[in-house]
């Protein structure tokens, strides 16, 4: 029985688009980005402790990577665009846990988080694997935003963010807004950015 019981769980979620992900084997063909855009949108930063009306969403914190990117390397292809606005598309479906939980929970995490991009990506023709170079690039725009989403809605000071992200050269907070906004808005801006992106790719081919 206790076998049956366990062959029986269920390792899928199911989208609102009626797509059914299995977190196990995720198929490219069961992800949709409304579903990514909807998910992202709703799942906070910084575990919701931050300063605002409302919580400053992964959704909001990829496209502020994208814009960071856009600073860092103005010339940056559309592909690494949407690398970068993906980077953490995963989350759609597990959540975003802080670093210091990602290391409790070892590579487990680690496992179903790279299986799921990989997956994204295959759906968008997008390598499965990041390429180093993309991967150096989105990492350091990565590391810049959370430097000032630390700092301006996490409450931590210049000296702590320092510690663990670094200070950004050349950059300052109102370069940038930060204020959070409603999921419904993230939500839609997210869609709308990653169609621009698409239409890019498009074009050049």
């Amino acid at each position: 029985m206790a076998s049956q019981k366990a062959n029986a769980t269920r390792a899928w979620q199911r989208m609102l688009s009626g797509r059914r992900l299995d977190l196990l084997e995720p198929s490219p063909l069961d992800i949709e980005i409304e579903d990514i855009a909807h998910g992202l949108a709703r799942v906070a930063r910084w575990n919701g402790q931050t300063h605002g009306k409302h919580a400053f969403s992964v959704a909001q914190h990829s496209m502020f990577v994208l814009e960071v990117l856009g600073k860092i390397d103005p010339a940056a292809n559309p592909e690494i665009q949407l690398m970068a606005l993906l980077h953490d598309a995963p989350e759609y479906v597990i959540g975003d846990m802080i670093s210091p939980f990602k290391a409790v929970i070892g590579a487990d995490y680690k496992s179903v988080e790279h299986r799921l991009l990989a997956a994204i990506h295959l759906r968008y023709s997008l390598p499965a694997s990041t390429p180093e170079t993309a991967k150096a690039v989105i990492k350091k725009a990565d590391t810049v935003a959370a430097y000032f989403e630390a700092t301006e809605l996490a409450g931590f000071s210049a000296k702590e963010a320092e510690l663990y992200f670094g200070r950004p050269r050349g950059y300052s907070a109102d370069m940038f807004s930060l204020e959070p906004k409603s999921a419904s808005v993230a939500q839609r801006e997210f869609v709308r950015l990653f169609k621009a992106i698409e239409r890019q790719r498009n074009t050049k081919h």
